[in-house]
């Protein structure tokens, strides 16, 4: 696996030269997995059941342990962005863990977590102008109103560390596993390697996916004074 992310075509659409990157392909294979195992979910649900049993009542255990995850972490009124932090940390779960597939995870492509972090920015921005306008005028213009371009950076600070905390974790397992199965001798990569792609690929994936959304709720939360309902 390469440090680097390879371009494996170059193409052109409407007189613009396109590059199809691994982490374009890889991001493409984690959304078909995603949608795959939706179709699944819906087709072995078949029809609602008042009293869910067997798999639906998996299911609705999972969405419901969410929902309260959502509203214990931004607030009641968030409530309805479930979904969306939903599918956020099933994809970088996904996406985290796809190294125990072989592929190179897209979740070590900053411009996938910077994406991703920056949804949570325009998100932090939105609900604080809407939910409390007059506070957040105020902490931009705190303590006086020429401090409005510092407080700007500042609050860019948020989905750049957002970003940086979950690159900088998958790509540094990344990198640990390559060098081990480089410099390892051939008898100790078939012992080592899968305690290593344990460790990274899937606690630190879990927990990494666990950490972005909850920092992106909690932010959100504080920002439109919904944390404490």
């Amino acid at each position: 696996m390469s440090f680097d992310v390879q371009n494996l075509a170059v193409f052109e659409l409407f007189g613009i030269e396109v590059w199809l990157t691994e982490t374009i392909r890889n991001t493409w294979i984690v959304m078909g997995i995603l949608l795959l195992f939706a179709v699944a979910v819906r087709i072995t649900l078949g029809t609602y059941k008042a009293k869910p049993t067997g798999f639906q009542n998996f299911v609705e255990l999972i969405v419901e342990a969410f929902d309260r995850f959502v509203t214990s972490t931004a607030g009641k009124r968030l409530s309805y962005l479930g979904p969306w932090f939903f599918a956020v940390f099933t994809f970088i779960l996904i996406a985290n863990i796809s190294g125990l597939m072989l592929l190179r995870p897209p979740t070590a492509d900053w411009t996938v977590t910077f994406s991703l972090a920056l949804v949570t920015f325009i998100l932090i921005q939105v609900m604080a102008f809407y939910y409390q306008p007059r506070e957040k005028i105020k902490d931009l213009l705190t303590p006086w109103p020429f401090f409005l371009p510092i407080n700007l950076l500042g609050e860019l600070a948020r989905p750049i560390s957002l970003s940086f905390r979950l690159f900088g974790n998958v790509l540094g397992g990344m990198i640990l596993i390559t060098l081990v199965y480089s410099i390892a001798p051939i008898p100790a990569r078939f012992g080592f390697p899968i305690v290593l792609h344990f460790a990274f690929d899937l606690i630190f994936g879990v927990l990494q996916a666990y950490i972005f959304t909850v920092l992106s709720l909690a932010f959100i939360g504080l920002a439109a004074g919904t944390s404490q309902d």
